[in-house]
């Protein structure tokens, strides 16, 4: 790495780290009800259970900054090892059948079990999201060209399809799965505790782990498989290793948060265009910046329809889409 590109680097995440400070403190302070900035800090070093203002800090605003902090760091990494295994820089998340994974276990969840609450779900997501993703990557990995990146992500597609065609079937005949359902399947931090957290949390730092290791092999796989096995990758372990991460990842996010899109896909992609395809870089400097961007999207749902709110899922859309667009345009791309 040359000096220039090094000091780049070094300032992007320097910018990344401050961005995902200063959204903490908003997610903290900012909200529907206001409230000063030092009985924000009273109630997180000496919380008093009479105080109201204390109980909304606690119990509604800490809760929705770490699910954001874990939501977001997943659905960065996750992005970056699918667009590593499908050496494709627009690949998401959902390419693997994950988000169509958890809304049909979401809603066998509701019609079968009567669940009505998100932290409820939270399992069942999980379990559907993991589901839907081995189901593709054992189909995806059977035959001629078992795990090539195009097969893979047209097994990915024909799955989410046909999940999307089971989920539309039961909300079509089931109005009370329809009313419990359309909150969730927006995205958001709301109506979820720090216990659904809690219940993800070691899914989460496993597949962190496993997709940080996994950036050497993701590296040599952007060379080529045939170039890639010529250097002594073993290419279907770190296909495997990467797709147990994202499932990780993709799941516990999914489960805390709902079916969050763009998030996974625009962190890696600008970040690429900025430091390289490193994704040693990449996956390092995709936590801090995925955390940061779904806290601040929530922040602005909270404020840009007072005294309502607007979930953060429906935020990251709006941004997403115009900022994909225009990292698409640019004319100066960094290859995988």
């Amino acid at each position: 790495m040359s000096p220039q590109h090094r000091r780049r680097t070094l300032v992007v995440a320097a910018v990344a780290v401050a961005l995902l400070g200063v959204a903490v403190l908003l997610s903290l302070l900012v909200g529907a009800r206001a409230i000063p900035a030092a009985e924000v800090w009273r109630a997180l070093i000496a919380p008093d259970a009479a105080n109201p203002d204390h109980l909304v800090v606690l119990t509604q605003r800490v809760p929705r900054t770490v699910i954001g902090l874990c939501a977001g760091a997943a659905l960065a990494l996750a992005g970056t090892v699918m667009q590593g295994l499908t050496r494709n820089p627009f690949a998401d998340p959902g390419l693997l059948g994950v988000n169509a994974g958890a809304s049909v276990a979401v809603l066998a969840a509701i019609t079968l079990f009567g669940l009505v609450t998100p932290t409820g779900f939270v399992w069942f997501a999980f379990v559907g999201a993991a589901l839907a993703a081995v189901l593709v990557a054992i189909v995806g990995g059977r035959g001629p060209n078992g795990g090539d990146p195009a097969k893979l992500a047209l097994t990915g597609a024909a799955v989410t399809a046909g999940l999307m065609a089971v989920t539309f079937l039961i909300l079509t005949t089931n109005i009370h799965a329809l009313d419990v359902y359309r909150y969730w399947s927006v995205g958001g931090l709301t109506a979820r505790g720090l216990d659904a957290v809690a219940l993800v949390l070691p899914a989460l730092l496993i597949g962190a782990i496993l997709a940080l290791a996994s950036a050497r092999g993701l590296d040599l796989i952007a060379l080529g498989t045939a170039t890639a096995a010529g250097l002594g990758q073993d290419v279907a372990r770190s296909r495997i290793l990467g797709i147990i991460a994202a499932v990780l990842l993709c799941g516990g996010a999914t489960a805390i948060a709902g079916p969050l899109v763009f998030l996974g896909l625009v962190v890696p992609h600008a970040l690429r265009g900025l430091v390289g395809g490193s994704y040693a870089r990449l996956l390092a400097l995709g936590i801090p910046l995925g955390a940061a961007l779904l806290l601040l999207a929530d922040v602005i749902g909270r404020v840009i329809a007072l005294p309502g709110e607007i979930q953060a899922g429906i935020v990251v859309a709006f941004l997403g889409a115009p900022l994909l667009v225009a990292l698409v345009l640019q004319p100066r791309k960094v290859a995988l």
